[in-house]
């Protein structure tokens, strides 16, 4: 009989242990399913009280559409006019349809960029800063004949006007409703010599 009770001994802490583990799992799943429900109720009241759930977004994400510019060689504005500039551009479209229409205008849109280029010197080049306002320059040139006009140009018009003495109303709103097609201006290649 000894033997018996020694054998139902240590049945009794494997069985304890197998208990314990249990419970935790299931404490587990229910405090998982709670703080699901929570969240989810959550996003539903907020959608319910007109506001958008900050972290749902139900747009899909396009890639965006790349163009590159054949590369252009510009004399530069440095005295003795010595200097010259080869620069590669690629323009950063919201889709293809952006850049059907940026394809149609493409011959005065690399006019307006040899001209912005044109007026550089090379001092201003070979800075970051410089290479950064040529983009946002050319990104406006390139906005322009799609009916965009970015508040950069937009300020940068009625700077001129105010200047020339003019009222503000004068300035051209060629802005249109939503988001600019021309995300970004990229520089593909830069070179100056």
């Amino acid at each position: 009989m000894a033997t018996e009770s020694t054998a139902e001994a240590p049945a009794k802490p494997k069985k304890k242990k197998l208990i314990i583990i249990i419970a935790a799992v299931v404490l587990l799943v229910v405090a998982g399913g709670g703080a699901g429900l929570f969240f989810m109720n959550k996003a539903k009241h907020a959608a319910e009280d007109g506001e958008e759930a900050a972290h749902v977004d139900t747009t899909p994400k396009v890639p965006p559409t790349f163009l590159p510019i054949e590369n252009m060689v510009v004399n530069l504005a440095d005295p003795g006019g010595e200097r010259f500039a080869q620069i590669g551009v690629t323009l950063e479209l919201m889709d293809k349809k952006t850049e059907d229409q940026v394809k149609a205008y493409m011959p005065s849109i690399r006019n307006a960029i040899l001209l912005l280029v044109s007026q550089r010197t090379s001092e201003e080049l070979l800075q970051r800063e410089g290479k950064e306002k040529l983009a946002s320059d050319i990104l406006v040139e390139v906005s322009r004949p799609l009916g965009f006009a970015p508040k950069v140009a937009e300020k940068k018009a009625k700077s001129e006007k105010a200047e020339k003495g003019e009222k503000d109303d004068e300035v051209p709103k060629k802005s249109a409703k939503g988001k600019n097609p021309v995300q970004a201006v990229l520089f593909s290649s830069f070179i100056v010599q």
